[in-house]
C-alpha cells in the first residue's frame, strides 16, 4: 500500500491533509468568481444609474444618441441610454437673455462703467448723417434642436456672432431709411419696432431657433464732435413743438368760450328783438284804442290826456302852489336851491 500512494514516506494523513486543502481552494476559487459577478453587477447597475438625469423647470433637453438627435423632453426625470451611447443637452428656454449692441458694460471693483464700440454704433442715416446708437436685444430659444444643429452658436459668443452680425445689420438697414430728426426726435419706437421685426426675420431664416423679444434703445445721439449743434437744433424743434402746442391749448380755450359768448349776444338780441316787438304792438294798440276814445269825444279826451300829460312832468320838479289872489300880491320867487357845480344850471326850483 505504501508503494501505490508514492512511497513508504507517504501516509494516510498526509494525503487526507493534501485532499482538504484541494477542496479549500476549490471553494476558494468559487467565491471569487461569485465576488467578480458580483462586482460586474454592481457596476452595471451604476452605469445605468448615470442613465437618470433631470430636467428643471423653465428647460428643455436634447437627447443624441451616438451623435444623432433622437428626442427631446420637458422638465421632469428621463432616462436615457447611458454614455457613450446616448448623451443630454439642456438648455434654458424661458430664459431672457440680452445682448448689448454699440457698447459693452464692465465692472471695475466696486463701480461699474460702459465703454462704447463705435465700429458697431456709428451708422449712416438716411439723409447722409452720422448718428452713434447704442442697443440692447433681448431673446429666449425657441427652438432648442435649431438652436443647437442648425447655426454654429448662434448667440453672442466669441465664437459664434451670428445674432450681433444680423442684429447689426436689421439696425442699419432701418436707420438708414430714416433721417436723423426722426430718429433723434419721434422716430424712436419706430427704430425699436421695425429693427425687432427684421432681425427676427433675420433667425428665422437662419434658423437659429431664437425668439427675438425686444429691442431697447439706450442711446440715440449725433458724433461727440456736433453734438452741441445739434442739441441746439434738438432744443429749438422742442420749444417750436411746445409753443405750437400752446396755442392749439389757447385756441381751444378760447374759442369755446367766444362761440358761446356770441351764442349769448345772439339769444340776447333775439330776446330784445322779440321784447321790442312787443312793445311796439303793445304802443300801437294802445294809441289805436285812444284813437277811438278821442274819435268819440275829442275834447274830453284831450283834457284827460293833458291831465295825465301836466301829472307826469309835474311829479318831477319842486313846485308852490298858491291862489292867484296871493300870487299877485307876492313877489316872484327866485330859484336860490342847490345849482349844478359843472353846468350852473339850477336843478330845481321856480315858481309854479
Amino acid at each position: 500500500m505504501a508503494g501505490q500512494f508514492g512511497g513508504p514516506n507517504v501516509r494516510p494523513a498526509d494525503l487526507e491533509k493534501t485532499l482538504q486543502g484541494l477542496r479549500a481552494l476549490r471553494d476558494r476559487l468559487g467565491g471569487a468568481r461569485k465576488s467578480w459577478f458580483y462586482i460586474v453587477l454592481i457596476a452595471v447597475a451604476l452605469w445605468l444609474l448615470t442613465g437618470i438625469y433631470i430636467v428643471n423647470p423653465g428647460e428643455l433637453a436634447v437627447v443624441r444618441r451616438f451623435g444623432a438627435m433622437v428626442g427631446t423632453t420637458q422638465e421632469g426625470i428621463h432616462f436615457r441610454v447611458p454614455w457613450p451611447v446616448d448623451s443630454v443637452d439642456k438648455a434654458r428656454v424661458a430664459q431672457i437673455r440680452s445682448m448689448e449692441l454699440g457698447f459693452r458694460s464692465a465692472e471695475s471693483g466696486s463701480s461699474s462703467f460702459i465703454r462704447p464700440v463705435p465700429v458697431e454704433s456709428l451708422m449712416i442715416t438716411g439723409d447722409e448723417n452720422l448718428v452713434n446708437i447704442q442697443v440692447v436685444v433681448q431673446y429666449r430659444i425657441s427652438d432648442l434642436p435649431d438652436y443647437l444643429f442648425q447655426v454654429w452658436d448662434p448667440t453672442d459668443s466669441p465664437e459664434g456672432r451670428t445674432l450681433r452680425d444680423a442684429a447689426e445689420t436689421a439696425l442699419r438697414g432701418v436707420v438708414g431709411s430714416m433721417t436723423i430728426d426722426d430718429i433723434l426726435t419721434v422716430g424712436r419706437a419706430r427704430v425699436q419696432e421695425e429693427t425687432k421685426v427684421h432681425l427676427q426675420q433675420l433667425m428665422d431664416n437662419y434658423r437659429t431657433g431664437l425668439q427675438i423679444t425686444e429691442v431697447k434703445l439706450q442711446a440715440v445721439e449725433p458724433p461727440e464732435p456736433v453734438q452741441a449743434s445739434f442739441k441746439d437744433v434738438v432744443s429749438a424743434k422742442e420749444d417750436r413743438a411746445r409753443i405750437i402746442n400752446e396755442a392749439k391749448s389757447y385756441a381751444e380755450d378760447l374759442l369755446p368760450k367766444a362761440r358761446g359768448q356770441a351764442q349769448q349776444m345772439l339769444r340776447e338780441a333775439e330776446g330784445y328783438k322779440e321784447s321790442r316787438i312787443r312793445e311796439s304792438q303793445g304802443d300801437t294798440t294802445r294809441f289805436l284804442s285812444m284813437l277811438r276814445e278821442y274819435q268819440v269825444a275829442k275834447s274830453v279826451t284831450r283834457q284827460r290826456l293833458y291831465l295825465e300829460t301836466m301829472a307826469e312832468v309835474l311829479a318831477k320838479v319842486d313846485k308852490v302852489i298858491v291862489s292867484r289872489e296871493v300870487a299877485d300880491k307876492a313877489l316872484p320867487l327866485l330859484p336860490f336851491k342847490t345849482l349844478d357845480a359843472k353846468s350852473g344850471n339850477p336843478q330845481n326850483g321856480g315858481r309854479q
